[in-house]
């Protein structure tokens, strides 16, 4: 009797072993797509250039961001709001955290939000001294440029 008690307390603890090891490997393999979001909420159809003041730079996992004030052709100001790539994408093409000030009058090509809201997908940015950045967009490709209006 304490023979067999003892060998199904072992096939027990194996079971549940392979249980846990078979959930771990599915929780492993699902991590990347949990932690990764798709390009859907901004127009591939088109971009539209905005020219700006900085209010902020976040140099931020897992996006950068760029806050910008863009004063319209009827005066009144918009509060646009870029997101970027990862800052460790952004870092192996050139970007450094301390490029971009608060108060830096840049220029920057948007694949606009689908929502309307001021903002979308940063695309290129040109810094005041009219150097070209490039964020480092997965599949930019994919966006439709539209001719910068003057």
């Amino acid at each position: 009797m304490r023979r067999r008690l003892a060998r199904s307390s072992r096939t027990h603890v194996a079971r549940l072993w392979l249980a846990g090891a078979a959930g771990a490997g599915l929780l492993a393999a699902a991590r990347p797509a949990l932690g990764h979001h798709s390009f859907a909420v901004f127009d591939h159809t088109r971009t539209i250039t905005v020219k700006g003041s900085v209010t902020k730079f976040q140099w931020t996992n897992p996006h950068g961001f760029l806050e910008l004030d863009v004063t319209e052709a009827d005066g009144t100001v918009k509060h646009f709001t870029v997101e970027l790539t990862s800052i460790n994408m952004m870092t192996r093409l050139g970007w450094r955290s301390t490029m971009i000030k608060a108060g830096d009058v840049v220029k920057v090509t948007v694949a606009p939000l689908l929502s309307g809201q001021p903002g979308g997908l940063g695309l290129e940015v040109v810094l005041p001294d009219g150097r070209k950045l490039d964020p480092g967009v997965p599949a930019a490709n994919t966006f439709a440029r539209t001719p910068e209006k003057e």
